[in-house]
């Protein structure tokens, strides 16, 4: 892992994310602990060289270090908690995913027939830590080395990704990318849904339509979101809602009656209350700081 932060501190000028070479590959680095807050976590793979992070979720916490890796299967707002040693930054690689690349490794798997104990497990999440192994490690380092090149970053870099995913793929918890990327498995019609409210977040929501949109009853759509998500659609909808605005007004600097209007409130009053549950601090606090 120490050939990992080498490179991965190459790539991490900022705090915070860093674009690399290639779409959706991207390095997050944190030079001081910070403790639990909310945020809302993209589909797909995170991979710490240095430092911890712990996620929570509902009442379950998730440990991930450079001894695990983090796969999130569906985009979930959750809270995250950074342990920093003085000195020693935290260095993550990101890897969103490419939902394409890997149906077609998931087809692939299929005609080989190397899915059928995957497909045959009947437990799937919304995300889950799994622990690294030789192959995975490797794979990461030369895709890391691969990032310090652009020539090689636009060379090989996709068929880099390509060969993590393989090996995710490969993983003892990999039966819930199996399920999110075949045919109506519940996992695939509640990203499905996801996707639609992750477009649609400002609108007024209809939760039997989205009920529809995932061919179940409206019980049971409730009953597996909450599984999946451990929060109800409306909860969902509004931490969305607030993690938006938030970025509103750190990153473009809205004032607070324009990022609630943006992100579908019509009550700038109630906005600015919820957040304040939420974040623990006013909306104006935050687009003050």
């Amino acid at each position: 892992m120490t050939n990992l932060v080498n490179l991965l501190e190459k790539l991490a000028s900022d705090e915070g994310y860093n674009q690399t070479r290639l779409d959706g590959v991207g390095v997050y680095k944190a030079s001081e602990s910070s403790s639990r807050v909310p945020l809302c976590y993209s589909q797909g793979l995170i991979v710490v060289a240095q430092g911890q992070k712990q996620v929570f979720l509902d009442e379950q916490v998730y440990h991930y270090n450079p001894d695990n890796y983090l796969v999130l299967t569906l985009p979930l707002p959750a809270e995250c908690e950074t342990i920093v040693t003085p000195g020693q930054p935290l260095y993550c690689m990101m890897i969103d995913f490419d939902m394409g690349q890997l149906t077609e490794l998931v087809r692939l798997f299929d005609e080989h027939h190397q899915s059928s104990l995957y497909h045959s497990c009947k437990e799937t999440k919304g995300l889950y830590a799994s622990e690294c192994n030789a192959e995975f490690n490797q794979a990461i380092l030369r895709l890391a080395e691969c990032l310090q090149s652009p020539l090689k970053s636009d060379v090989l870099g996709k068929g880099l990704v390509r060969e993590v995913l393989y090996i995710l793929l490969q993983g003892p918890l990999a039966a819930s990318l199996f399920a999110l990327v075949s045919h109506n498995t519940q996992l695939s019609r509640l990203e499905r849904v996801l996707k639609y409210l992750h477009e649609n977040y400002q609108e007024q929501l209809d939760v039997d339509q989205l009920a529809d949109m995932a061919n179940m009853s409206t019980s049971s759509f409730h009953r597996n979101f909450k599984q999946m998500t451990a929060s109800s659609p409306i909860q969902y909808v509004k931490k969305m809602r607030l993690n938006r605005a938030k970025e509103l007004l750190l990153d473009q600097g809205l004032k607070v009656k324009q990022a609630a209007a943006q992100v579908g409130y019509e009550s700038p009053t109630q906005f600015s209350r919820e957040f304040k549950r939420y974040f623990g601090e006013s909306p104006q606090m935050i687009g003050r700081a």
